[in-house]
Protein backbone atom coordinates (compact mmCIF):
# COMPACT_ATOMS: atom_id res chain seq x y z
CA UNK A 1 0.00 0.00 0.00
CA UNK A 2 3.12 2.03 0.35
CA UNK A 3 3.57 4.95 -2.64
CA UNK A 4 6.06 4.33 -5.16
CA UNK A 5 9.55 6.21 -4.07
CA UNK A 6 9.18 8.12 -7.10
CA UNK A 7 5.84 9.81 -5.95
CA UNK A 8 7.88 11.26 -2.23
CA UNK A 9 10.04 14.23 -3.98
CA UNK A 10 12.44 15.39 -1.50
CA UNK A 11 11.68 19.09 -1.59
CA UNK A 12 11.24 20.35 1.93
CA UNK A 13 12.35 22.72 3.38
CA UNK A 14 10.89 25.60 1.41
CA UNK A 15 10.52 29.42 2.58
CA UNK A 16 7.15 28.25 3.61
CA UNK A 17 7.43 24.89 4.98
CA UNK A 18 9.98 23.29 7.28
CA UNK A 19 11.43 19.77 6.87
CA UNK A 20 8.53 18.23 8.63
CA UNK A 21 5.86 19.77 6.15
CA UNK A 22 4.89 22.37 8.82
CA UNK A 23 3.69 26.02 8.19
CA UNK A 24 6.50 28.54 8.93
CA UNK A 25 5.62 30.23 11.60
CA UNK A 26 4.00 33.46 10.38
CA UNK A 27 1.86 31.17 8.47
CA UNK A 28 0.90 28.69 11.19
CA UNK A 29 -0.42 31.29 13.49
CA UNK A 30 -2.90 31.93 10.43
CA UNK A 31 -3.95 28.91 9.88
CA UNK A 32 -4.65 28.21 13.34
CA UNK A 33 -6.99 30.67 14.08
CA UNK A 34 -10.36 28.86 15.64
CA UNK A 35 -13.48 30.06 14.51
CA UNK A 36 -15.55 29.47 17.40
CA UNK A 37 -18.95 30.84 16.27
CA UNK A 38 -19.20 29.11 13.31
CA UNK A 39 -17.91 25.95 15.24
CA UNK A 40 -21.29 26.71 17.83
CA UNK A 41 -23.27 26.79 14.31
CA UNK A 42 -21.45 23.08 13.32
CA UNK A 43 -22.34 21.56 16.66
CA UNK A 44 -25.95 22.77 16.48
CA UNK A 45 -26.22 21.55 12.60
CA UNK A 46 -24.80 18.51 14.17
CA UNK A 47 -28.05 18.05 16.17
CA UNK A 48 -30.32 20.00 13.42
CA UNK A 49 -29.11 16.67 11.33
CA UNK A 50 -30.01 14.39 13.75
CA UNK A 51 -33.46 16.06 14.31
CA UNK A 52 -34.35 16.45 10.83
CA UNK A 53 -33.40 12.69 10.34
CA UNK A 54 -35.48 11.35 12.95
CA UNK A 55 -38.71 13.83 12.52
CA UNK A 56 -38.44 13.22 8.39
CA UNK A 57 -39.04 9.49 9.28
CA UNK A 58 -42.03 10.25 11.66
CA UNK A 59 -43.47 12.44 9.57
CA UNK A 60 -43.26 9.91 7.02
CA UNK A 61 -43.95 7.17 8.55
CA UNK A 62 -43.58 4.85 6.04
CA UNK A 63 -41.62 1.23 6.50
CA UNK A 64 -39.34 2.84 3.65
CA UNK A 65 -38.57 6.05 5.53
CA UNK A 66 -37.59 4.43 8.92
CA UNK A 67 -35.10 2.26 6.79
CA UNK A 68 -33.83 4.68 5.44
CA UNK A 69 -33.62 6.75 8.45
CA UNK A 70 -31.94 3.84 10.06
CA UNK A 71 -29.28 4.66 7.74
CA UNK A 72 -29.06 7.81 7.62
CA UNK A 73 -28.29 7.86 11.49
CA UNK A 74 -24.42 6.32 10.18
CA UNK A 75 -23.69 9.82 9.11
CA UNK A 76 -25.02 12.11 12.36
CA UNK A 77 -23.16 9.39 14.44
CA UNK A 78 -19.97 10.71 11.90
CA UNK A 79 -20.27 14.58 12.85
CA UNK A 80 -20.73 13.95 16.30
CA UNK A 81 -17.32 11.39 16.39
CA UNK A 82 -15.67 14.02 13.76
CA UNK A 83 -16.63 17.21 16.28
CA UNK A 84 -15.24 15.02 19.07
CA UNK A 85 -11.93 14.46 17.72
CA UNK A 86 -11.72 18.29 17.03
CA UNK A 87 -12.54 18.73 20.78
CA UNK A 88 -10.11 16.53 21.55
CA UNK A 89 -7.62 18.21 19.89
CA UNK A 90 -8.85 21.29 21.97
CA UNK A 91 -9.43 22.76 18.59
CA UNK A 92 -13.03 22.88 18.37
CA UNK A 93 -12.99 25.84 20.59
CA UNK A 94 -10.62 28.40 21.89
CA UNK A 95 -11.12 28.52 25.46
CA UNK A 96 -10.28 24.95 27.10
CA UNK A 97 -13.08 25.03 29.11
CA UNK A 98 -15.90 25.64 26.57
CA UNK A 99 -14.15 23.08 24.54
CA UNK A 100 -13.89 20.37 26.88
CA UNK A 101 -17.46 20.93 27.92
CA UNK A 102 -19.48 20.87 24.69
CA UNK A 103 -16.84 18.22 23.38
CA UNK A 104 -17.79 15.68 26.20
CA UNK A 105 -21.52 16.39 26.90
CA UNK A 106 -22.80 17.82 23.64
CA UNK A 107 -20.45 15.54 21.01
CA UNK A 108 -18.43 12.97 22.71
CA UNK A 109 -20.76 11.31 25.35
CA UNK A 110 -23.87 11.55 22.87
CA UNK A 111 -22.02 9.47 20.22
CA UNK A 112 -21.07 7.30 23.18
CA UNK A 113 -17.24 8.49 23.43
CA UNK A 114 -15.42 8.93 26.30
CA UNK A 115 -13.48 12.48 25.14
CA UNK A 116 -10.26 12.36 27.92
CA UNK A 117 -9.93 8.71 27.32
CA UNK A 118 -9.95 8.88 23.65
CA UNK A 119 -7.75 12.16 23.97
CA UNK A 120 -5.11 10.17 25.38
CA UNK A 121 -5.12 7.42 23.14
CA UNK A 122 -5.54 9.51 19.88
CA UNK A 123 -2.39 11.43 21.33
CA UNK A 124 -0.20 8.48 21.35
CA UNK A 125 -1.39 7.57 17.71
CA UNK A 126 -0.26 11.39 16.68
CA UNK A 127 3.01 10.56 18.66
CA UNK A 128 4.04 8.05 16.42
CA UNK A 129 2.03 6.64 13.78
CA UNK A 130 2.43 2.51 13.91
CA UNK A 131 4.58 3.03 16.96
CA UNK A 132 4.67 0.92 20.14
CA UNK A 133 1.86 2.76 21.75
CA UNK A 134 -0.59 2.88 18.32
CA UNK A 135 -3.84 2.38 19.57
CA UNK A 136 -5.22 1.05 16.56
CA UNK A 137 -2.86 -1.39 15.09
CA UNK A 138 -5.65 -3.62 14.73
CA UNK A 139 -7.57 -1.52 11.97
CA UNK A 140 -4.60 -0.44 10.05
CA UNK A 141 -2.21 -3.40 10.02
CA UNK A 142 -2.19 -6.07 7.42
CA UNK A 143 -3.16 -4.54 4.26
CA UNK A 144 -4.08 -5.44 1.15
CA UNK A 145 -6.06 -8.42 2.57
CA UNK A 146 -8.40 -10.60 0.07
CA UNK A 147 -11.80 -9.82 -0.60
CA UNK A 148 -13.18 -12.13 1.39
CA UNK A 149 -11.30 -10.96 4.36
CA UNK A 150 -12.34 -7.38 4.07
CA UNK A 151 -16.16 -8.85 3.43
CA UNK A 152 -16.18 -10.50 7.14
CA UNK A 153 -14.97 -7.41 8.84
CA UNK A 154 -17.48 -5.32 7.11
CA UNK A 155 -20.42 -8.06 7.97
CA UNK A 156 -19.11 -8.11 11.49
CA UNK A 157 -19.50 -4.34 11.66
CA UNK A 158 -23.10 -4.64 9.93
CA UNK A 159 -24.29 -7.43 12.08
CA UNK A 160 -23.97 -5.54 15.69
CA UNK A 161 -20.76 -8.12 16.60
CA UNK A 162 -18.07 -5.38 16.77
CA UNK A 163 -20.65 -3.08 17.92
CA UNK A 164 -22.03 -5.42 20.88
CA UNK A 165 -18.06 -6.11 21.73
CA UNK A 166 -17.01 -2.17 21.90
CA UNK A 167 -20.23 -1.10 23.62
CA UNK A 168 -19.84 -4.37 26.35
CA UNK A 169 -17.10 -2.53 28.44
CA UNK A 170 -19.16 0.45 28.67
CA UNK A 171 -21.88 -0.83 30.41
CA UNK A 172 -19.37 -3.22 32.90
CA UNK A 173 -18.03 -0.36 33.87
CA UNK A 174 -21.01 1.73 34.32
CA UNK A 175 -22.20 -1.42 35.99
CA UNK A 176 -18.97 -0.59 38.02
CA UNK A 177 -20.33 3.04 38.69
CA UNK A 178 -16.77 4.55 36.97
CA UNK A 179 -17.45 8.07 36.77
CA UNK A 180 -17.09 8.78 32.75
CA UNK A 181 -19.26 5.71 32.10
CA UNK A 182 -22.10 6.86 34.12
CA UNK A 183 -21.67 10.46 32.46
CA UNK A 184 -21.97 8.75 29.31
CA UNK A 185 -25.12 6.59 30.47
CA UNK A 186 -26.31 9.83 32.20
CA UNK A 187 -26.75 11.30 28.72
CA UNK A 188 -28.01 8.79 26.61
CA UNK A 189 -30.82 8.58 29.52
CA UNK A 190 -31.69 12.25 28.35
CA UNK A 191 -31.41 11.48 24.72
CA UNK A 192 -33.79 8.51 25.79
CA UNK A 193 -36.25 11.09 27.53
CA UNK A 194 -36.07 13.46 24.70
CA UNK A 195 -37.24 10.23 22.46
CA UNK A 196 -39.98 9.79 25.18
CA UNK A 197 -40.88 13.59 25.05
CA UNK A 198 -42.28 13.28 21.46
CA UNK A 199 -43.91 9.91 22.99
CA UNK A 200 -41.85 7.43 20.51
CA UNK A 201 -39.23 5.96 23.33
CA UNK A 202 -38.36 2.97 20.81
CA UNK A 203 -37.27 5.42 18.37
CA UNK A 204 -33.76 5.57 21.11
CA UNK A 205 -33.49 1.90 19.96
CA UNK A 206 -34.41 1.90 16.49
CA UNK A 207 -32.78 5.28 15.60
CA UNK A 208 -30.00 5.41 17.87
CA UNK A 209 -28.56 2.47 19.79
CA UNK A 210 -28.96 -0.21 17.36
CA UNK A 211 -27.24 2.10 13.84
CA UNK A 212 -24.18 3.24 16.52
CA UNK A 213 -23.80 -0.56 16.87
CA UNK A 214 -24.31 -1.49 13.18
CA UNK A 215 -23.85 1.13 10.45
CA UNK A 216 -21.81 3.45 12.93
CA UNK A 217 -19.38 0.85 12.78
CA UNK A 218 -19.24 0.28 8.88
CA UNK A 219 -18.62 3.80 8.61
CA UNK A 220 -15.93 4.13 11.04
CA UNK A 221 -13.78 1.24 9.85
CA UNK A 222 -14.14 2.46 5.94
CA UNK A 223 -12.86 5.90 6.87
CA UNK A 224 -10.26 4.76 9.58
CA UNK A 225 -8.25 2.06 6.60
CA UNK A 226 -8.79 4.87 4.00
CA UNK A 227 -6.77 7.24 6.58
CA UNK A 228 -3.89 4.70 7.34
CA UNK A 229 -4.25 1.21 5.87
CA UNK A 230 -1.66 -0.62 4.69
CA UNK A 231 0.66 2.33 5.49
CA UNK A 232 3.72 2.08 7.85
CA UNK A 233 5.87 3.93 10.76
CA UNK A 234 7.69 6.55 9.31
CA UNK A 235 8.56 10.47 10.31
CA UNK A 236 7.26 11.06 6.61
CA UNK A 237 3.95 11.67 6.96
CA UNK A 238 3.29 10.55 3.19
CA UNK A 239 4.11 7.04 4.29
CA UNK A 240 2.21 6.67 7.10
CA UNK A 241 -1.52 8.64 5.54
CA UNK A 242 -3.41 8.52 2.56
CA UNK A 243 -4.78 11.04 0.66
CA UNK A 244 -8.20 10.95 -1.16
CA UNK A 245 -9.55 13.15 -3.53
CA UNK A 246 -12.62 14.96 -2.07
CA UNK A 247 -15.98 14.60 -3.40
CA UNK A 248 -19.51 15.38 -1.60
CA UNK A 249 -20.90 12.65 -1.65
CA UNK A 250 -17.67 11.11 0.82
CA UNK A 251 -17.83 13.84 2.48
CA UNK A 252 -21.77 13.43 3.48
CA UNK A 253 -21.28 9.99 4.43
CA UNK A 254 -17.62 9.24 5.74
CA UNK A 255 -15.60 12.42 6.33
CA UNK A 256 -17.39 15.44 6.99
CA UNK A 257 -15.70 18.72 8.54
CA UNK A 258 -12.20 18.57 6.23
CA UNK A 259 -11.44 15.15 7.69
CA UNK A 260 -10.37 13.77 4.76
CA UNK A 261 -7.78 16.09 4.09
CA UNK A 262 -6.28 13.50 6.78
CA UNK A 263 -2.66 14.04 5.19
CA UNK A 264 -2.56 17.80 6.24
CA UNK A 265 -3.96 16.52 9.64
CA UNK A 266 -1.40 14.14 10.33
CA UNK A 267 1.69 16.67 8.97
CA UNK A 268 0.42 19.65 12.09
CA UNK A 269 -2.25 18.29 14.11
CA UNK A 270 -2.75 21.91 15.58
CA UNK A 271 -4.67 22.78 12.72
CA UNK A 272 -8.23 23.31 12.59
CA UNK A 273 -10.32 21.47 10.88
CA UNK A 274 -11.60 24.76 8.55
CA UNK A 275 -8.12 25.28 7.33
CA UNK A 276 -7.12 21.80 6.59
CA UNK A 277 -7.61 22.49 2.99
CA UNK A 278 -5.37 25.63 2.82
CA UNK A 279 -2.57 23.34 4.67
CA UNK A 280 -2.87 20.78 1.83
CA UNK A 281 -2.92 23.57 -0.71
CA UNK A 282 0.44 24.45 0.76
CA UNK A 283 1.79 20.99 0.45
CA UNK A 284 1.03 20.91 -2.98
CA UNK A 285 2.39 24.14 -4.32
CA UNK A 286 5.37 22.74 -2.74
CA UNK A 287 5.68 19.68 -4.96
CA UNK A 288 5.70 17.62 -1.27
CA UNK A 289 2.51 16.35 -2.52
CA UNK A 290 2.25 15.43 -5.88
CA UNK A 291 -1.38 14.51 -8.12
CA UNK A 292 -0.50 11.38 -8.20
CA UNK A 293 -0.16 10.67 -4.35
CA UNK A 294 -3.94 11.27 -4.43
CA UNK A 295 -6.47 8.20 -5.04
CA UNK A 296 -9.19 8.97 -7.38
CA UNK A 297 -12.30 7.84 -4.77
CA UNK A 298 -12.91 6.03 -1.79
CA UNK A 299 -13.33 3.17 -3.60
CA UNK A 300 -10.33 3.06 -5.96
CA UNK A 301 -8.48 3.03 -2.33
CA UNK A 302 -11.05 -0.08 -0.96
CA UNK A 303 -10.50 -1.80 -3.69
CA UNK A 304 -6.69 -1.77 -3.27
CA UNK A 305 -7.02 -2.45 -0.17
CA UNK A 306 -9.00 -5.51 -0.42
CA UNK A 307 -7.39 -6.92 -3.48
CA UNK A 308 -4.56 -9.00 -1.32
CA UNK A 309 -4.30 -12.45 -2.81
CA UNK A 310 -4.60 -15.64 -0.94
CA UNK A 311 -1.38 -16.61 0.46
CA UNK A 312 -0.58 -20.64 0.05
CA UNK A 313 0.48 -22.25 3.04
CA UNK A 314 4.13 -23.68 4.21
CA UNK A 315 2.91 -26.59 6.46
CA UNK A 316 -0.07 -27.96 4.16
CA UNK A 317 0.92 -28.14 0.04
CA UNK A 318 -2.18 -26.82 -2.12
CA UNK A 319 -3.75 -25.52 1.22
CA UNK A 320 -4.77 -22.00 0.86
CA UNK A 321 -5.51 -19.82 4.10
CA UNK A 322 -6.69 -15.98 4.29
CA UNK A 323 -5.05 -12.74 5.92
Amino acid sequence: MLPDPELLPDVLPTDRLNAQGKPVPEIRNELREIDDLRNVGAVLLAWGQLAATVGLAMWLSHPVAWVAAYFFIGPCYVRFAILGHEAAHRLLFSRKRINDVVGKWLVGYVAFTPIDAYRRSHMAHHKEEFGPEEPDMNLYVGYPIPPDSMRRKLVRDAFFISGYKNLKPLVQLAWKRQPVALQIVGVQVALLGLFTLIGRPELYLFLWLLPQMSVWRVLNRLRAIAEHGGMTKSDDRRLTTHHVRQSWLARFWLVPYNTGWHLAHHVDIGIPWRNLPKLHDELVRSGWVVPDLEYPSYLALWRKLASGQRKISGYAAGRQTTA
